[in-house]
C-alpha cells in the first residue's frame, strides 16, 4: 500500500513535460466543467421551479375551496357559495394552514379618457394577506379596507397600467355588467401597481374589494366566490386538500383543489424542466467519465516500461493497478473540488449581481433564480467520485495483460 501511494504521488506530481501531463490537465479541466455545470444546473432548476411556483401560490394561495365546476377555466367567474364561519374555524385549527381568505371574480371594463381595456376583477376581503404579494408591488401599496362601505381602490398590473397610461393614485372609471344586464359605472383610485411576470395573470387580473362585487352581483354579505388557503409548507398541499375535502362538515357540492390542478399548464411545464435537467446531468457525467478513462489509458500506455520493471521486481497486478487508480483518484478529486468551487462561485455571483438574465415573457422572471440544496451538491461530488472510480477499474485491467519481458523492451 505504501509503495503504491509513493509511486502514485511521484507520477502525479512529476514536472517533466510529457503527453500525459497535458492529458491530465485536460482531464481535470473536463471534470471541473462537468461538476460545475451539474451544480449550476441543479441550483438554477431548483430556483426556477420554486420562484415560478411561489408566484402562482402568492397570487392564488395553495388551495382553493369553491363550488364544484367541472372543466372550469381559471379565467371565469365562480358560482357563489355561502360563507361557513364554523368550517373556517375548523380549517384554521390545522397547523399546516397559515391563513384563509374569501375571494370572488367578476368581469369589468376599465376606461380612461383615451384608453379602454377588459379585466377580471378579483375581489378580496380584509383578511387577505397582502404580504404574499409584497415582492410583486412595483408602485404604490395594497388596497385599504374600511368598515363603513366597500373600498374604492383597485390594484392594476404593470401591463394594464401601461396600456391605460396610469400611475399609482390616478383615478379610473370601471364598468360592470349587472345581473339585469345594465352597465354599472364606478370610479376607483389606483392604490398600487403589481407585476407577477406571469402573462396570464398580468394581462387579465386586477384586485379590488370583494364587497364591491357582492353589491354588483346582488349578493348578500355572506356570499362569496370561494376561499383561498395559504399553507406553511407547500409540500403538504395535496394532503391538506384531501383532509379538508374529507371533513364531515365540508359541503358535498364544494371542492378543495390544489392550485396545481387549477393552473396545470404552468406546473406541467415546470415538471418538464426535470427531464431537461436530468439529461444534461447525465451528459456531463458521461463527459467526465470518458475523459478520465482516456486519461488513465494514456497514463498506463506511457508507463508500460515502469509496469514491466515493477512486475519483474515482484509487484502484483493489484499493486500496479492501485498505483494508477490512486493517480486517477488525485485527478478526479482535484477536478471535483475545483468544479464545486467554480460552480458555487458562479451561483453566488448570480445571487449578488443577477448577471444571467432571461426573457420574462417566456420564463416568468427577468433573471435566473438560484436555490442551492447542499445535499444535492454533496450528491453531485460524491456520486461523480464513486461512479468515476468504479468505471476506472475497467481500463486499469490493462495492467494485468502486460508481460514484464515485453514491457521492459517496449518503446
Amino acid at each position: 500500500m505504501k509503495v503504491a501511494r509513493f509511486i502514485a504521488h511521484r507520477v502525479a506530481f512529476n514536472q517533466q513535460r510529457s503527453l500525459s501531463r497535458f492529458i491530465i490537465r485536460l482531464s481535470i479541466v473536463a471534470t471541473v466543467i462537468s461538476v460545475a455545470v451539474m451544480i449550476v444546473t441543479l441550483a438554477f432548476a431548483n430556483g426556477f421551479q420554486e420562484k415560478v411556483s411561489e408566484k402562482v401560490f402568492s397570487f392564488w394561495g395553495h388551495i382553493r375551496i369553491q363550488e364544484k365546476q367541472p372543466f372550469k377555466a381559471l379565467i371565469a367567474e365562480e358560482i357563489p357559495i355561502t360563507r361557513d364561519p364554523d368550517l373556517e374555524k375548523d380549517i384554521m385549527r390545522d397547523p399546516q394552514i397559515k391563513s384563509i381568505a374569501a375571494f370572488a371574480t367578476k368581469y369589468a371594463i376599465l376606461k380612461t379618457k383615451d384608453e379602454i381595456d377588459g379585466v377580471l376583477l378579483k375581489g378580496v376581503d380584509a383578511g387577505y394577506n397582502f404580504h404574499q404579494m409584497e415582492d410583486f408591488i412595483q408602485e404604490g401599496r395594497p388596497i385599504q379596507f374600511n368598515d363603513s362601505t366597500y373600498s374604492r381602490e383597485i390594484m392594476l398590473s404593470a401591463y394594464m397600467a401601461s396600456q391605460l397610461k396610469l400611475k399609482a393614485n390616478d383615478r379610473i372609471l370601471i364598468y360592470f355588467i349587472r345581473p339585469d344586464g345594465r352597465l354599472r359605472p364606478d370610479r376607483l383610485t389606483v392604490s398600487g401597481i403589481y407585476k407577477t411576470g406571469i402573462e396570464e395573470y398580468d394581462h387579465t387580473f386586477a384586485i379590488g374589494d370583494i364587497r364591491l362585487l357582492q353589491r354588483l352581483n346582488d349578493w348578500d354579505s355572506t356570499q362569496i366566490g370561494g376561499y383561498e388557503l395559504f399553507l406553511h409548507d407547500r409540500k403538504a398541499i395535496d394532503q391538506v386538500a384531501d383532509d379538508i375535502y374529507s371533513r364531515e362538515n365540508f359541503p358535498p357540492t364544494w371542492d378543495a383543489q390544489s392550485v396545481r390542478s387549477v393552473s396545470p399548464n404552468i406546473f406541467d411545464w415546470l415538471n418538464m424542466q426535470d427531464t431537461t435537467r436530468n439529461v444534461l446531468i447525465g451528459f456531463m457525467v458521461a463527459v467526465a467519465i470518458i475523459n478520465l478513462i482516456t486519461c488513465l489509458i494514456i497514463l498506463v500506455l506511457e508507463r508500460v516500461r515502469m509496469i514491466g520493471v515493477l512486475k519483474a521486481l515482484g509487484a502484483t497486478d493489484w499493486t500496479v493497478q492501485k498505483i494508477f487508480l490512486r493517480h486517477s483518484l488525485l485527478i478526479t478529486l482535484s477536478g471535483i473540488l475545483l468544479g464545486a468551487a467554480v460552480g458555487l462561485g458562479i451561483l453566488y455571483l448570480q445571487e449578488a449581481t443577477g448577471f444571467i438574465t432571461l426573457p420574462e415573457d417566456a420564463y416568468y422572471m427577468d433573471k435566473a433564480a438560484v436555490k442551492i440544496v447542499w445535499s444535492q451538491v454533496g450528491l453531485v461530488c460524491g456520486g461523480t467520485l464513486l461512479i468515476c472510480l468504479l468505471v476506472l477499474m475497467i481500463p486499469s485491467l490493462i495492467v494485468r495483460k502486460i508481460q514484464p519481458v515485453k514491457a521492459i523492451q517496449f518503446r
